[in-house]
């Protein structure tokens, strides 16, 4: 790879970081995953810990990979579900709300009670995804609600002249539990309240859910309605930092936090947001972009699914996998760069104990090609963070100092 000029990479694991686990002998999944390459970046350079998420903001990947952008969220943060219009190119007018609409799946327990048994219908594929969400927009969309199909059972509603100020919990906050205590705040907007119980038997009768129940797979069978918010208003990161750059990621999110920032976003094929994402054309898409543009963020969702599924041996195995498929080829690539600088972080804490975002210190780690510092023994990891002492405060000023070398 080839380019001119200073480049800057940041490599974000969502979800990455956690807690001490007794089944880890008092390690976290950090800790006790193999990164020879997270852990050559924390050696080799300046090791930290920051605050992505303050006390009074929610706990989410909305909010902290705002503030790892350089971005205020107490100042430019709306809603999650804004971003994503934002990435799929859908124009949200004054009036218009965004909602985040994900396919879930429900079940009756034996007391009668409707569970939210998974909060990403097992992950369904996005065709699946699209049919159902299509299903939905022709049978009941209407001047003042339209639907938008996503990735996964990421989806988009927008309500015309609809209400923002509900406090509608994420589904995947709330795995096991009964839905009625979640969903009462619906009763504060009866269209949306209406529209959840008009979709739950269409999808249960479709034929994409007839055979994902007939293989084993969980159902699509309700839609659980969230992040709302207006479109915000950000400086491009051109106007803030002098760069122009682009976002990889398999989530809306992340395309819509680039296009409110100015950064280009790339689609690349087979990105899923799983396990089972392509990261070799992650990597590929990264290394095109730094021929061209001053920056790449690189975000891979993998850990943080794994996390509010709670299967600490899949966050272990996903953080592997960031390790050698994402950060290794990353790391080659930049150093056939003449400048190159490179953020490691992991933009929150989602515990396996909670199986949800949870507010705390997170590591961080900048490696530059062209000042390498003296070796220390140490890898990437909370606790390695934790013990240098260097904490960055507010999380927004970070990406700042990353780009100024001011913590070299």
């Amino acid at each position: 790879m080839t380019g001119g000029g200073q480049k800057y990479l940041i490599i974000v694991g969502d979800g990455m970081g956690d807690e001490p686990q007794e089944r880890l002998g008092g390690r976290t999944p950090l800790e006790a995953a193999r990164t020879p390459y997270m852990d050559r970046i924390a050696a080799d350079g300046v090791l930290g810990l920051t605050e992505t998420i303050t006390a009074d903001q929610e706990p989410g990947s909305d909010v902290a990979n705002m503030a790892i952008l350089g971005y205020d969220p107490d100042r430019f943060h709306t809603g999650r579900a804004p971003l994503e219009a934002a990435s799929m190119g859908v124009e949200l007018r004054p009036e218009d709300v965004a909602f985040r609409c994900n396919l879930v799946t429900v079940r009756d327990d034996d007391q009668g009670r409707v569970v939210l048994a998974d909060y990403s219908a097992g992950h369904i594929t996005s065709e699946e995804g699209r049919a159902l969400i299509e299903t939905i927009r022709r049978s009941l969309e209407s001047d003042s609600l339209r639907f938008y199909p996503g990735v996964s059972y990421r989806h988009l509603l927008v309500w015309r002249g609809g209400k923002e100020a509900l406090r509608i919990t994420p589904p995947h906050d709330v795995t096991g539990e009964p839905v009625d205590p979640y969903w009462q705040v619906y009763d504060q907007a009866p269209e949306l309240k209406a529209l959840l119980a008009a979709a739950r038997p269409l999808l249960a009768d479709h034929e994409v859910n007839r055979n994902r129940v007939s293989r084993g797979k969980s159902p699509a069978n309700a839609i659980w309605l969230w992040g709302q918010g207006r479109k915000p208003s950000m400086p491009t990161f051109k106007e803030r930092f002098g760069l122009t750059g682009v976002t990889i990621s398999a989530v809306d999110l992340i395309r819509g936090l680039g296009v409110c920032a100015g950064l280009e976003p790339v689609i690349v094929p087979g990105a899923t947001g799983y396990l089972d994402t392509n990261y070799a054309g992650k990597v590929a898409a990264a290394c095109r972009a730094l021929e061209y543009e001053d920056l790449a963020f690189v975000h891979v969702e993998a850990p943080d699914e794994a996390s509010h599924e709670g299967n600490l041996d899949l966050k272990i195995e996903a953080i592997e996998a960031f390790d050698t498929r994402v950060v290794n080829p990353l790391l080659e690539a930049c150093a056939t760069l003449p400048q190159a600088r490179v953020l490691l972080i992991t933009d929150h804490l989602t515990p396996i104990r909670i199986k949800t975002h949870a507010r705390g210190l997170v590591p961080f780690a900048i490696f530059d090609f062209a000042r390498r510092r003296q070796r220390e023994q140490r890898g990437y990891s909370e606790r390695s963070a934790a013990a240098t002492g260097l904490i960055v405060r507010p999380g927004y000023e970070l990406m700042e100092k990353f780009i100024r070398g001011s913590l070299q």
